[in-house]
């Protein structure tokens, strides 16, 4: 059974949103190298890969189920920002309107009794779960620090760690 049209037009708008959220992270990651964090720009850019893999996961989906992919145009991302305290929690914000994405998306799948969509959209309301918690915690730590040059500088080398496992096992 192929996804309904309003299903397939949803996942086409998904696929959309998670390469919107790749630019957004590397812009976010070229601003924090433009401050000297390269740490937090490590974080970033892995993100922005995990954004364009899930991307390619949809699009492989709609493509196994014999669906038209129809690309769209991306928005351009913000290339400012005020401190990596905004970062983050601009990040946050991002993760929860992803979180809510996925869930109206499977909340179609739903509807739809599409069951193989369902199963599809479990992976990716997990990660979510993960992706809300990690930002938090970066988050919590960045406010944990506030204006303390030389703990910035720490928890910078310890997100550069995430970049530099994660790059390690590619």
């Amino acid at each position: 059974m192929t996804p309904s049209k309003g299903l397939q037009k949803a996942m086409n708008d998904q696929v959309r949103k998670e390469f919107e959220s790749a630019y957004l992270y590397l812009s976010m990651a070229a601003w924090m190298e433009d401050q000297t964090l390269p740490g937090f720009a490590a974080w970033l850019r892995l993100q922005a890969r995990e954004e364009a893999i899930h991307a390619m996961k949809i699009f492989e989906h709609l493509i196994d189920r014999s669906c038209r992919v129809a690309l769209q145009p991306l928005a351009g991302p913000p290339t400012t920002f005020k401190t990596p305290l905004d970062v983050f929690e601009q990040v946050k914000k991002h993760e929860e309107k992803v979180t809510r994405s996925i869930d109206e998306l499977y909340g179609l799948a739903v509807d739809d009794r599409d069951y193989a969509s369902q199963v599809f959209l479990e992976w990716f309301i997990t990660e979510q779960v993960e992706e809300e918690k990690n930002s938090t915690q970066v988050l919590e730590n960045v406010r944990r620090v506030g204006d303390n040059q030389a703990a910035l500088v720490m928890l910078d080398r310890e997100l550069g760690q995430r970049g530099a496992t994660a790059e390690a096992g590619e």
